[in-house]
């Protein structure tokens, strides 16, 4: 790993109480050097203006990397024009919050077509995303596309999804990626030792570009591979194994680009998941002797 770029690893935080007091404290507690947070219901349409103090106490971080995940109802490529222009609304509010926080990305997945051709959901994605862009510039953080697990009638599940995904957006510039390690394996990318996730990590530079991406979620999954199941499982006691991810942290495509673990259990869990994930960071930078 020596010469590579050093990955800041973290947390999805709760932040009830008070975005930044609530949110730095989760993030202090559990030993996190980057943190991922809602700025609203993350399962639902309702959006709030939020409190300039606690933005500035956020903005103030420039140590500490903050991301956004917009809501999960978001579906920008739904036939329903009701869901869509609510989808169009959330992202928005999503985005201008992350501006007014200082966020690094603002996390959303890349939805369904939920009937009809994948084509038919891209295009209605691209009509709805690209003016939104145009429209807010470079006022707001870049959109982080998260790939989906691969279940139902999804748009974007693997790498080369992904690459079709950006190419009906034209490859805007203010557009980035956020890949899941537990999505990747769910939707059949088997990343179950080192030279496997390298290997993703390979092709993943080669059809969509190192510099899309600004931000992966680590999280082992409860389910098998290519199995389509949202399943997210602690580092190390799924069925990805913890090994694999220290490729993260020295494969030329994803190193310097933050880890956030989104694992179940209370703050000790989450604070295990970190320490394991340092330790992985540490046996990567350490030469092998031959």
């Amino acid at each position: 790993m020596s010469g590579l770029p050093i990955s800041p690893v973290g947390a999805h935080v709760p932040v009830a109480g008070g975005l930044a007091t609530r949110g730095l404290d989760n993030a202090a507690r559990i030993g996190a050097e980057t943190i991922q947070v809602f700025v609203g219901n993350p399962r639902g349409w309702a959006v709030n203006d939020g409190d300039p103090a606690q933005d500035a106490l956020l903005r103030a971080r420039a140590d500490l990397p903050v991301f956004v995940h917009a809501p999960y109802l978001i579906n920008l490529g739904s036939p329903d024009d009701a869901i869509a222009a609510k989808s169009t609304a959330s992202l928005e509010h999503s985005l201008r919050r992350g501006g007014e926080i200082g966020a690094r990305g603002v996390v959303v997945h890349t939805g369904s077509a939920v009937r009809g051709t994948r084509a038919e959901g891209l295009d209605r994605v691209r009509a709805r995303l690209l003016p939104l862009l145009e429209k807010l510039g470079d006022r707001v953080p870049p959109v982080l596309l998260e790939p989906m697990a691969g279940q139902g009638q999804v748009l974007c599940a693997t790498v080369d999804d992904l690459a079709a995904y950006l190419g009906a957006l034209g490859h805007h510039p203010h557009v980035g990626v956020c890949l899941d390690t537990a999505h990747l394996f769910a939707a059949g990318h088997d990343i179950s030792t080192a030279p496997l996730l390298g290997a993703v990590l390979d092709r993943f530079g080669e059809v969509v570009g190192a510099d899309r991406l600004r931000l992966i979620h680590a999280n082992d999954s409860a389910s098998v591979c290519g199995s389509n199941k949202d399943r997210h499982q602690n580092i190390g006691a799924g069925e990805i194994g913890a090994e694999p991810f220290a490729e993260l942290f020295r494969h030329p495509v994803s190193a310097g680009v933050p880890l956030v673990c989104e694992t179940p259990g209370p703050v000790e869990r989450q604070a295990a998941d970190l320490a394991e994930l340092k330790r992985l960071r540490a046996s990567a930078a350490t030469p092998t002797v031959a």
